[in-house]
């Protein structure tokens, strides 16, 4: 299977689609591949509240782009795996269904989670965070009747609210036990640290407030130290800072965790493990940028803890080191999906510009989509990591001083 496309966008999740809208409304041929076997990525189990806004379905939201992809006569092929990619004269994308060639390529790949390795983590019941929320959500099957949690980070937390909304038993959020593969996800006032910067999702007024102070005053080190061991709850959820996961027990599936009080800097505390029944134990270690498509394509790459890890080096037009290659979403730092969606629309806003089809508007639209982008991520309440805006503009400067100037 041979075909030409102007735009090709690998993957069809909020940026990807968003991506493709945009750039179909503009007059540009564009063919969505993704290799699950139904559009709308991780959008269609999110869901969340949003302030004065009410609550953000991504059910809706990707069907709403989907139906709009269709009406504009985007090919969206689902079930393609792409497993290469390289420019000549064009880009060819060597996939499972045969080669495609396009002027243009969008890497909207996503993210991935990072695993959570602990004692008895293969046991039956035991799963990723993402994985409990596709069940619940996408598939309507809980997980199991009474859960833990592994893992205080916006994705644990996120979830653990979707979760309680959907009516599994989350008996508690807890930390991981200190070891060498742990890292920063064991340690108490890391974990605080990511937790202020949730405030603005607490249920009470209270506690966004208290929230926002204590992050304003860095004082994640002194919540780790006076934080009770029993913890208090968020959604009826019991969140202990203070108790890490010592193993997961059980013979064919999972019966129990042992739990244990740690000390403020992660050290089990001996003496004070206890078993607590469940059946599922759900780990989120959080998500790292899914950019093996553009290592393969030949990206420079740059390294930023505050955008999740290894990212491809980009501009603010969504542009890489290559000729035609753009990206959008997680693939470029990870954050919420109204950014990636608004990502998505600025990446086609460049591509389309760049392909002269944008007229005597182009630039115009460029301009305003970055401003919505930036509007976007300064009032998502969703921030995965601190300090990511400083972080994009020191990656925006590093692109200018490279590629910006055709080094």
């Amino acid at each position: 299977m041979n075909k030409m496309a102007h735009l090709i966008v690998i993957g069809a999740g909020p940026a990807g689609l968003s991506a493709a809208a945009t750039a179909a409304e503009q007059g540009l041929p564009v063919t969505v591949l993704d290799e699950f076997t139904e559009p709308g990525g991780r959008m269609p189990g999110q869901y969340h509240e949003e302030g004065s806004k009410g609550w953000w379905v991504g059910k809706h939201v990707s069907d709403e782009l989907i139906t709009r992809c269709s009406e504009l006569g985007v090919d969206i092929r689902c079930g393609v795996s792409v497993h290469g990619m390289e420019y000549t004269t064009t880009w060819e994308i060597s996939t499972s269904c045969g080669l495609f060639t396009a002027d243009y390529v969008l890497l909207a790949t996503g993210a991935a989670e990072i695993p959570v390795p602990l004692d008895g983590w293969t046991l039956p019941g035991v799963m990723s965070i993402g994985a409990a929320q596709v069940m619940t959500n996408v598939h309507y099957v809980k997980p199991g009747e009474r859960g833990i949690i592994v893992g205080m980070n916006v994705l644990s937390m996120t979830i653990a609210r979707e979760l309680s909304v959907a009516g599994v038993k989350v008996a508690a959020i807890t930390l991981p036990c200190t070891n060498p593969l742990a890292g920063a996800a064991a340690d108490p006032t890391a974990s605080a640290k990511l937790l202020l910067q949730l405030s603005g999702l607490a249920p009470a007024a209270w506690m966004r407030a208290g929230g926002k102070l204590a992050a304003a005053m860095r004082m994640e080190g002194l919540i780790a130290r006076c934080y009770p061991h029993r913890g208090f709850r968020l959604w009826d959820i019991p969140v202990r800072l203070r108790t890490a996961v010592l193993s997961v027990n059980g013979q064919d599936r999972v019966e129990s965790v042992t739990l244990v009080h740690v000390k403020p800097d992660g050290s089990p505390i001996p003496g004070s493990e206890r078993v607590e029944p469940a059946d599922f134990v759900a780990l989120s270690g959080g998500l790292y940028p899914l950019a093996e498509l553009a290592a393969v394509a030949g990206c420079k790459f740059v390294y930023s803890p505050e955008l999740g890890g290894h990212v491809p080096l980009h501009g603010e037009r969504m542009e890489t080191s290559l000729k035609g290659l753009y990206v959008a979403g997680n693939i470029t730092g990870i954050e919420s999906g109204l950014v990636a969606m608004a990502q998505g629309r600025l990446a086609a806003a460049s591509m389309v510009h760049a392909a002269g089809l944008g007229g005597a508007k182009g630039e115009q639209r460029v301009q305003e989509a970055i401003r919505e982008v930036d509007f976007t991520r300064k009032h998502a309440l969703i921030q995965f990591h601190p300090g990511i805006t400083e972080a994009r503009t020191q990656l925006y400067q590093q692109w200018e001083q490279t590629c910006g100037s055709g080094v």
